[in-house]
């Protein structure tokens, strides 16, 4: 997917600032739906199409986080959660209802160029060099397809959670840190931005039945990072 065809339904109820992020990204080949209501933000997403959604957590009708929640039922479009406040309950609770990544208002307009990008290029499994099937255990992991099986079952994972799942099937058994988790999602270290990506470990295991108080699949290493079981599933 070229630049220039990348299409974002921006939901935002502030006019201004929705007509300056808009002209910014249209000045770099994104084209801009812009959305000023939370209950109407679904049928554009549906009706758009878009590589990515950027969505304001405070709005007028339905909160962002419900918003969320309604894409994701319909859809797996990356979603980024746009957020004046800067508490972790807020992030956490708008990565928790569905979304992929979160930016902090104000933020710098690069920046969210750049993650749309990098979201993009996930979706259509242009993040890296194409792998072959990889299995671990009884998981298997899919990067042409971006499918990924348990036992045989489909897992249901957002883009975000399959890029996580695939670079720690590439690595099972190995250890890897929050910091080198971001980087090989991401597809580059230039676009390693900070963030929590607990959340989305912690959603992943529920995916995949582990037990958060001991999981046996995808296990927390204190102080060092996450790793996946080489005998998953088994």
């Amino acid at each position: 997917m070229s630049d220039e065809h990348l299409r974002v339904v921006y939901v935002e109820d502030d006019e201004r600032l929705g007509r300056l992020v808009a002209d910014y990204l249209g000045a770099h080949g994104v084209e801009v739906t812009l959305v000023r209501r939370g209950e109407l933000a679904l049928g554009e997403v549906l009706r758009v199409r878009p590589a990515v959604v950027l969505l304001d957590l405070m709005l007028p009708g339905l909160d962002g986080v419900e918003v969320c929640r309604k894409i994701r039922e319909r859809l797996d479009v990356p979603i980024l959660m746009l957020t004046a406040r800067t508490e972790e309950a807020d992030r956490v609770m708008g990565l928790e209802g569905g979304a992929d990544d979160y930016v902090t208002k104000p933020f710098s307009s690069r920046e969210l160029l750049a993650r749309i990008r990098a979201h993009a290029r996930r979706a259509q499994g242009k993040a890296g060099p194409k792998a072959s099937v990889v299995t671990v255990g009884e998981l298997t992991v899919d990067a042409e397809t971006m499918s990924a099986t348990l036992r045989g079952v489909p897992l249901a994972l957002t883009t975000y959670e399959f890029a996580l799942l695939k670079a720690l099937a590439e690595r099972a058994g190995r250890v890897l840190s929050r910091e080198q988790l971001i980087e090989l999602v991401r597809g580059s270290p230039d676009e390693a931005f900070d963030r929590s990506i607990d959340v989305h470990v912690s959603r992943l295991r529920q995916k995949l039945g582990d037990d958060p108080r001991q999981p046996t699949l995808l296990k927390t290493v204190r102080g060092a990072g996450y790793v996946l079981s080489p005998k998953a599933g088994r």
